[in-house]
């Protein structure tokens, strides 16, 4: 499969609407193998770069010794701070296109500053990959090392605030009401601290960049990343390269979930080297150096919320502070989601960093959320057992039908329906009221639930569509599929939109010279190119009937209201004449048109937009063992009109089996007397297998949401996770009368080791 061959749909797919569960159109470039990724595009004279890390946190560099990594056979190069070729070196060429982090993004082969332990700090050059990574080893970089700070919890208070608040940038919003008078009047209350330990994203697909140097010096670049635009913009920037002589591609990528939001220094790398010797180079990273860049933040927290006897909410105080490295101040939405999903009129929210030697934290799926609502509903839990009453009646009679902190209503909220249906299909009301009260054999069962939000976004985006004469219709933007069915949504939008069969309608993404559109992340895709492509395929449409009009008698006094488009024809609805899209194309050739889609900032600052969710599990606990078994979860999820429910599903499971992971499994330890991450690996860093997940059971509540998109669509992909370790958590207490607000929940602290 060449660059532009993207993947349509077989033929005999037939006519298609919204609401079609298809299957991915590009499946079967994948499970043949034509699929190319970042490290499989091939390029003559060919170089095989492999990075040289420095377990050392903090220091200098004192000395790199090439010698014996040089002697190896087939090596070019070791390149060094020392010897690498020019770039640019202030700050403002380095900051890319993601949510603005303060301070100095991180520069490889800068100087000898030594930031973090696994900074790259050389890059061996060979004619095979063998060679360079033997040689790699060979490398003797000599730190002399300093002071270093890593544990978060030891240095608690010294947080401060995120720098970046100054500019209002996801600034909790200011207190109302006097939550510390509430609290002390109040008839019940919870005080809860929680912790969560690091995560790194792990995704199948290794970091990597092949650049191919064309012989007029322009770089043509494959990188695993979320947005090509993005890497093409830091490359020109960092390098003073014109963006004309850079064309970025992504046309797959194997999985991201946050950790290809910023370019990686894989790309720089790599272009670095290919310029230094004007040939091509190949980059891949190794699955232990996967954890030399960002990572889900280490983050503490306390939540005290407190009712009335009537279990309603009178206080909020919800308090983070996140790790963030000495460079940039990173900033999650952790706390904001606690002044939002209930009604209450005393809040207080407080969010703060602590920086230490590490590399900048970055986004991983619902950042902030992933931890700030597993914090809250986790202590929602613990009020609705303090004050006598069922979790799931807790939360309906706290239920907010107005944002109170920015006093506005919802575009749509159908949160109730939610609870509703998933309680339903769950079961939820044979639960047993006490803890501790059904045993199977040597395991304990409990029932837990939780509620999930996240944002519904929509950003600006541009599309292209050109139907030609054949009756084949193409649409490009430079939108990413990172697995979650972008290639499949977009044109089963267009197809729908044009009345086509599918296989007929292509849709081009992954590559930084079509028309511009934002990173892939925060679950905005849909609503935002989504709407481009619909508001483009409606120009066609439009200059179809205008064709109409001019040259089939019948058309010269209807209106645009009064024609349809189905099976590759335009006719009027009553009944009348109809024409071939062919036919219409064949005397003043193809339509091509362009699409500027620009939220309607007015109407949507009017409202707030979001994404909810009510979570449901069940788990088994052996307490002998410490092991937890989630063997059921429900989730109903109310995310406006869903464009394919097949996708749409795979996007919430995939989220719920890593809420599994995250309540379960999955954190990266620290030595902090070395300032290292020590389970930089999949053997120990655990991710929940196929073992680990029982059934799940996604339901979707009927939405639509014009005010987010013009297709009534919004995101799924963050949302699935969110609320789910809250509910494991919930869960296990209702099994064993233990509570655990702390993730991961391994067995020793089931246990209550």
């Amino acid at each position: 499969m060449t660059d532009f061959q993207q993947p349509i749909a077989p033929e005999g797919t037939g006519p298609v609407a919204i609401g079609d569960g298809l299957p991915r159109i590009d499946a079967f470039a994948k499970v043949t193998g034509r699929a190319r990724y970042a490290a499989e595009h091939p390029a003559d004279r060919l170089l095989y770069a492999v990075v040289v890390n420095t377990p050392v946190p903090c220091g200098r560099i004192a000395s790199i010794d090439t010698t014996a990594a040089l002697a190896v056979p087939g090596v070019v190069d070791v390149m060094t701070h020392l010897n690498r070729p020019k770039m640019r070196s202030l700050d403002l060429f380095y900051k890319d296109m993601t949510a603005p982090l303060s301070g100095s993004p991180f520069k490889p082969l800068h100087d000898d500053r030594i930031h973090y332990s696994g900074q790259p700090v050389a890059v061996v050059l060979a004619e095979s990959f063998e060679a360079a990574r033997h040689a790699g080893r060979l490398v003797d970089v000599q730190v002399a090392a300093e002071p270093h700070e890593t544990n978060l919890l030891a240095h608690l208070g010294r947080a401060r605030e995120p720098s970046s608040f100054k500019a209002g940038y996801s600034k909790p919003p200011q207190p109302r009401g006097d939550p510390d008078a509430a609290w002390d009047a109040a008839t019940v209350r919870v005080d809860a601290e929680s912790h969560a330990g690091v995560e790194h994203h792990n995704p199948m697909e290794l970091f990597a960049a092949t650049v191919i140097r064309g012989e007029d010096g322009h770089l043509t670049i494959h990188d695993k990343t979320q947005g090509s635009q993005n890497s093409r913009w830091i490359v020109s920037r960092a390098f003073g390269l014109p963006a004309r002589k850079v064309t970025v591609r992504n046309a797959f990528v194997g999985g991201a979930f946050g950790s290809g939001l910023r370019p990686q220094y894989s790309l720089l790398l790599a272009v670095m080297a290919s310029l230094k010797h004007d040939r091509s180079v190949r980059l891949v990273l190794s699955r232990q150096q996967m954890f030399t860049f960002g990572h889900r933040p280490e983050t503490w927290q306390r939540v005290r919320l407190a009712a009335n006897g009537e279990g309603r909410l009178t206080a909020i105080v919800h308090e983070a502070v996140a790790e963030t490295s000495r460079l940039e101040d990173y900033v999650e939405v952790v706390v904001n989601w606690s002044g939002q999903l209930y009604a209450c009129d005393n809040v207080r929210l407080d969010y703060k960093l602590v920086p230490l030697d590490q590399y900048s934290p970055m986004d991983m799926r619902a950042p902030g959320a992933a931890h700030g609502v597993h914090a809250l509903e986790v202590a929602m839990d613990e009020l609705a057992y303090a004050a006598g009453l069922d979790p799931l009646e807790l939360r309906l009679r706290n239920y907010a039908t107005r944002d109170s902190a920015k006093d506005l209503p919802y575009s749509t909220k159908e949160l109730h329906a939610c609870y509703q249906q998933a309680a339903d299909r769950f079961g939820w009301s044979r639960r047993a009221a006490n803890v501790r009260a059904t045993r199977e054999g040597h395991e304990w069962v409990g029932y837990g639930m939780a509620t999930g939000i996240w944002d519904a976004l929509q950003m600006f985006a541009r599309a292209r569509a050109v139907l030609s004469p054949d009756g084949r219709l193409v649409v490009e933007s430079a939108a990413t599929d990172i697995g979650t069915g972008t290639y499949t949504v977009m044109a089963q939008i267009a197809a729908a939109e044009l009345g086509l069969p599918l296989e007929r309608v292509t849709f081009r993404l992954g590559d930084s010279t079509l028309p511009v559109a934002p990173i892939e992340g925060g679950s905005s895709h849909v609503a935002t190119v989504g709407s481009a492509v619909k508001g483009a395929c409606d120009k066609v449409k439009r200059e179809l009937w205008k064709r109409a009009k001019r040259r089939v008698e019948g058309f010269g006094k209807s209106r645009f209201a009064d024609v349809g488009f189905h099976g590759g024809r335009i006719a009027l609805r009553d009944g009348g004449p109809s024409a071939a899209y062919e036919d219409l194309l064949g005397g003043d050739g193809a339509i091509d048109v362009k699409y500027l889609l620009l939220p309607n900032v007015l109407k949507q600052r009017k409202y707030v937009r979001a994404v909810h969710s009510a979570v449901f599990c069940e788990v088994r606990v052996d307490e002998a063992l410490g092991t937890v078994r989630v063997v059921r979860v429900v989730t109903a999820v109310a995310a406006g009109r869903i464009i394919n429910p097949v996708t749409a599903r795979s996007q919430v499971v995939g989220g719920i089996v890593w809420g599994i992971g995250q309540g379960l499994h999955e954190e990266t330890q620290s030595d902090h007397a070395l300032g290292r991450f020590m389970n930089h690996n999949l053997s120990e860093y655990h991710v929940a297998a196929n073992a680990d997940v029982g059934d799940i059971d996604v339901i979707f509540v009927a939405e639509d949401d014009r005010v987010v998109s013009s297709l009534g669509a919004k995101g799924v992909g963050e949302i699935g996770i969110v609320g789910v370790a809250a509910a494991i958590s919930n869960a296990i207490y209702h099994a064993t009368g233990r509570r655990l607000r702390s993730t991961p929940m391994t067995p020793d602290k089931v246990m209550g080791r």
